[in-house]
């Protein structure tokens, strides 16, 4: 199970779902008027959409993700689902 759960650990990818546009980014950060916000607007514009952003911000906590989770905590959701 532990080889199991780290293969998975290492494999684990991150994805958004939902309404995840353009547009909604851009009213989400219209609304923020701090520099941070204005800098990234700025980006989304110069790239003509999030694509890059979220393939970005997806890599960056995928990695994050994987330091925190351990083969134990990937065992128990294995093990919960196997006897559910």
């Amino acid at each position: 199970m532990n080889e199991l759960a780290q293969y998975l650990i290492d494999n684990i990818i991150l994805d958004f779902e939902g309404d995840v546009t353009t547009d909604a980014v851009r009213a989400f950060l219209r609304k923020d008027d701090s520099p941070q916000a204005r800098a990234l607007l700025q980006k989304i514009i110069e790239e003509q959409g999030i694509d890059e952003l979220l393939l970005a911000l997806a890599d960056c906590l995928t990695g994050e993700l994987t330091k925190k989770l351990s083969t134990s905590d990937v065992t128990t959701h294995l093990v919960n689902y196997s006897e559910a």
